[in-house]
């Protein structure tokens, strides 16, 4: 149990903090969101003791041990090759496997009762190996890293010849494989493709451990937390419930607050108008007195801040363009003049039409959209801009690389000189700039406020197809949705690359999935692609299983044990179906049964036995992970089965 008791922490005049109480059980799995600078991160370095608060406790067992991803790398280079530098994130395996070593060198000599004594030792340490995870740690590693990405090839590159993205995701495998009680994750779907957060997502799913997760990826939250803390203006409150059903609660919890503050004011303004009216009457000073009193008594319901304005990107309409916005045709792309990125790629994006491009790193999506945007020349083929058509292209890097003593309103003003004053306010305004926001600096700009901005640039000069890398990077969750909505709502063309998996699915109406050296688009949302994927996975299983069955058998034979498999299938589908209501009802009997213990752990009531309150939610905790395995196993099964059946 992790419990932060009236917790305070001050950065200079900044309440980072301020008399937080919370508590995070056993086995939970958290997600703590909030604005960028809330203090997300500073509940993480208080946790792991890199932070100390300047009033109150942090509390949890001894010998608890903890796995963290920092949104930072570490600051000293690592000579080791990339496979080993991720294994060695065990430094107790690392140390065992030391001790046996220097004991089983040290067996050469002894003899006799001496001898089996060490081989005695050894055969412990080695069981502690084995416990510990050791003897297949480098198998664990290697799979993590090639889930994130990593080629089995660069397994043994020097960890070092890696990109600070790479880099990162080598941290992330590192503190993956460790097996910690409690895993703390600071932004993991940074640098990760969408292939790689799915990895991650499916992962995460199977840890048993205590997660407490910080990011601003919705489908991480939405699909790994059952419960969220919201950090904000130096408060913490917790929510039962994942991040949908966080945005919910909130919202009902912020009426009933507004409601009570409402009729609190007014009965303080009537206790106040009483205490002025009748102050200088002898005869009434009993009253004025106690009225005195129950003011000074009356604590102020203290209304949560609402979520930010999502209204600050207001994206213009396009200018009307023709029907083909933009093609390539037999369109190749080679660096070195040997080797394609990209090669015979036709593609062609028509007005309206929401655009996204999806794969591993280094698959040739940053290439492609920087050749579509003009930025780049290609190699071969043709590239046909539609009649009237303005490109508008965001970078990845452009926000990182705005002058820092530049204003707002210079930038602006930059990529449009003949625009005049009154319509590049008119474009900062929309953009959330408006009086003196516009003539902030560069270097004092929010991560959300710098996208804003490069947006606000592009629209300057308004475009009718949007090429964006990465637009989701800097911004927090309610940034996001604005964007997102912003999107949704655009008439124009889009063509985007973005890991975040929601953002993908709520704007992108087609899928180009990147299959070097050409590519494979899909006429449907992300949901639509995954299912056409995972549908062609399987058909060549189904195709080789036909041919077999008709090679070897003749038809009457084969429709007769088709018919009898269907049969045996019938009978296994009535027996799961059974099982997964068994379990549904179990795990439904072991929620309630959480929900009542964890209500006494936080009701803190005197005489209270917390030991054995958490002893049993460790219990309900792990035969929950039992029923919900047993649960998605059956799930499984009779899904194949009704394939078999269909088939």
């Amino acid at each position: 149990m992790i419990d932060f008791q009236r917790v305070s922490k001050f950065y200079g005049d900044q309440d980072v903090l301020e008399d937080a109480s919370f508590v995070v059980n056993p086995g939970e799995r958290v997600g703590i969101v909030g604005p960028n600078g809330a203090g997300k991160s500073t509940i993480f370095g208080m946790i792991n003791g890199q932070i100390q608060p300047d009033k109150g406790e942090v509390l949890f067992p001894r010998k608890t041990r903890f796995g963290h991803l920092r949104q930072e790398l570490r600051a000293d280079g690592v000579d080791q090759v990339l496979l080993n530098y991720v294994v060695d994130g065990v430094p107790e395996l690392k140390e065992l496997h030391g001790q046996i070593e220097t004991l089983e060198a040290g067996l050469l000599g002894l003899e006799g009762t001496f001898r089996e004594k060490e081989l005695q030792r050894i055969g412990a340490l080695q069981d502690a190996f084995e416990h510990a995870g050791g003897y297949d740690i480098e198998a664990r590693a290697a799979a993590a890293l090639c889930g994130l990405g990593f080629q089995d090839a660069g397994l043994q590159r020097p960890f070092n010849e890696f990109s600070g993205g790479w880099q990162m995701r080598a941290e992330l495998a590192r503190t993956l494989i460790t097996r910690p009680d409690v895993l703390l994750l600071d932004e993991p779907s940074n640098y990760l493709d969408l292939p790689a957060v799915e990895w991650l997502q499916r992962f995460l799913r199977n840890f048993t451990g205590t997660l407490l997760l910080v990011s601003h990826d919705r489908y991480l939250l939405d699909s790994l937390t059952t419960i969220t803390l919201e950090v904000m203006m130096g408060k913490v409150s917790r929510y039962a419930g994942n991040y949908s059903h966080y945005l919910v609660e909130r919202e009902g919890r912020y009426a009933q607050l507004s409601a009570s503050a409402k009729n609190q004011a007014r009965r303080r303004e009537q206790i106040e108008r009483f205490i002025t009216r009748f102050r200088a009457k002898n005869t009434k000073a009993t009253q004025v007195q106690s009225r005195m009193k129950m003011l000074d008594k009356m604590e102020e319901i203290q209304v949560p801040a609402t979520s930010p304005d999502l209204s600050l990107i207001k994206i213009p309409d396009p200018p009307h363009c023709g029907t083909t916005v933009l093609q390539v045709e037999g369109m190749s792309k080679s660096y070195d003049g040997s080797e394609f990125v990209l090669k015979d790629v036709d593609l062609a994006l028509q007005r309206g039409d929401k655009v996204a491009l999806v794969g591993y790193n280094g698959m040739g999506k940053t290439t492609l959209l920087r050749i579509l945007a003009g930025e780049l020349e290609y190699t071969e083929g043709k590239r046909i801009v539609g009649h009237k058509v303005v490109i508008g292209y965001q970078s990845q890097e452009f926000s990182d690389t705005m002058p820092p003593e530049k204003t707002a309103y210079d930038i602006v003003r930059a990529a449009a000189r003949d625009t005049d004053d009154k319509q590049v306010r008119t474009i900062l305004g929309m953009f959330g700039f408006s009086g003196e926001a516009a003539i902030k600096p560069c270097k004092v700009l929010s991560g959300g406020e710098k996208i804003r901005l490069a947006f606000a640039r592009i629209f300057i000069n308004p475009p009718n197809l949007l090429v964006l890398d990465e637009p989701t990077t800097h911004l927090d969750i309610n940034g996001r949705r604005a964007l997102e909505e912003a999107l949704t709502r655009y008439a124009g063309a889009v063509c985007l690359v973005s890991h975040d998996v929601t953002f993908v699915q709520k704007t992108a109406t087609h899928i180009v999935a990147m299959q070097p050296p050409g590519i494979t688009r899909y006429h449907g949302n992300y949901s639509y692609y995954r299912e056409k994927v995972a549908a062609q996975a399987e058909a060549p299983l189904r195709t080789n299983a036909s041919k077999s069955d008709v090679n070897g058998k003749d038809k009457k034979q084969l429709r007769k044990e088709r018919a009898e498999q269907r049969e045996t299938l019938k009978k296994k589908t009535r027996g799961l179906e059974k099982t997964i209501v068994k379990a549904e009802a179990r795990i439904e009997e072991l929620e309630a049964e959480q929900s009542r213990v964890l209500g006494y752990l936080s009701a803190h009531e005197p005489g209270t036995d917390f030991e054995d309150l958490n002893r049993r939610l460790s219990l309900i905790q792990g035969m929950l992970v039992q029923a919900n395995k047993e649960w998605d196993i059956a799930v499984d099964e009779l899904d194949c089965a009704k394939a078999g059946m269909q088939a």
